[in-house]
């Protein structure tokens, strides 16, 4: 059932074509993506050219879609976290969540469902920069309505992780 699921989702069925090799693959480059491909192969006990074809198929396929550093918000001053619900007019909601996305400030938006239309994710630094972002962005004109939360803590917050296998054990580290 989840792997009917998964490969619904992906439009392409890629999670199918994701074997034990290329999410061991995945899982160490999730864990530390300094990680050179000799030592991807090591650690997953595989040959290097493996690695080098598996993680070439990866990214041809859109699975794997770039690498990046991931840094400390907070260590670099963007001190809040903020969810903002947003309620957009009908028939504007592209527009509105193109220009909300150009701030850099907002790291993610999304169409959602329930009470909002979207659901916009920023960092600001202080309480001034969180006044200037609502009024500012989040209530720009075709935006009816914003609610916005501020995080008071993060409990947990990674990149994208790969969902269990079934039958695999999700406790496993």
């Amino acid at each position: 059932m989840v792997e009917a699921f998964m490969a619904a989702a992906s439009g392409a069925n890629a999670m199918a074509d994701l074997d034990s090799t290329d999410r061991a693959i995945l899982h160490a480059l999730l864990v530390d993506g300094r990680l050179s491909q000799r030592e991807v192969a090591k650690r997953v006990g595989v040959a290097q050219g493996t690695v080098t074809n598996r993680l070439r198929r990866l990214e041809e396929d859109g699975i794997i879609h770039g690498y990046e550093v991931r840094l400390d918000a907070e260590r670099l001053g963007w001190e809040m976290t903020v969810i903002a619900g947003l309620r957009i007019e009908k028939g504007k909601m592209i527009d509105v969540q193109r220009t909300i996305a150009r701030d850099p400030r907002v790291f993610a938006v999304y169409d959602v469902t329930g009470d909002y239309d979207s659901m916009v994710l920023a960092r600001v630094q202080n309480r001034a920069d969180l006044d200037d972002l609502t009024k500012t962005v989040l209530t720009i004109d075709h935006v009816t309505r914003s609610h916005t939360h501020v995080v008071l803590n993060t409990v947990k917050e990674d990149g994208v992780a790969l969902p269990p296998l079934v039958g695999e054990d999700v406790n496993q580290s």
